[in-house]
């Protein structure tokens, strides 16, 4: 996956909502993900479906139940 670029890659979530065509399409052409922003902090991110299925090709993903036990586990303290 190619490293982000800062000023270009970090986007807030009202310009996402406004333009997200155009965030789609910059992943899909850059390979780079974009880091959606919410009330100024990191929301989500978006990756092209390839960079995707690369990533579970090479094992590094988690099931979703690992996923579950460790948001519970994080959330309890």
């Amino acid at each position: 996956m190619q490293r982000l670029i800062l000023d270009e890659d970090i986007k807030p979530m009202s310009e996402f909502r406004a333009h997200t065509v155009s965030c789609i399409q910059q992943v899909q052409n850059s390979k780079r993900p974009v880091v959606i922003t919410q009330h100024c902090k990191s929301a989500t991110v978006l990756i092209d479906v390839s960079e995707f299925e690369s990533m579970i090709d090479a094992g590094k993903g988690i099931s979703h139940s690992k996923a579950r036990e460790m948001v519970l586990k994080r959330i309890a303290r």
